[in-house]
């Protein structure tokens, strides 16, 4: 039996924010892959983010649904 894939990671981001910058160069400087979301302008989906992760701030990164939390967490 072949290994699990890796469940796909996405960020949530906002414009001109230095966290989400550092959290995609993290990312990206591990070689892994993700899509990123910017929640920009988008109340309902900050909202949903809100009520998903108890947390007001970008970015917010899953791996599949689960939180993984903010920049500090992944780093």
């Amino acid at each position: 039996m072949g290994a699990m894939p890796a469940p796909k990671i996405t960020v949530y981001t906002k414009d001109h924010c230095p966290y989400c910058v550092r959290a995609k160069h993290l990312l990206a400087k591990k070689g892994v892959a993700f899509e990123e979301i910017s929640v920009e302008g988008k109340d309902e989906l900050r909202g949903w983010l809100v009520g998903a992760t108890g947390q007001l701030t970008v970015p917010q990164i899953f791996a599949g649904d689960r939180s993984l939390g903010g920049y500090s967490d992944l780093a």
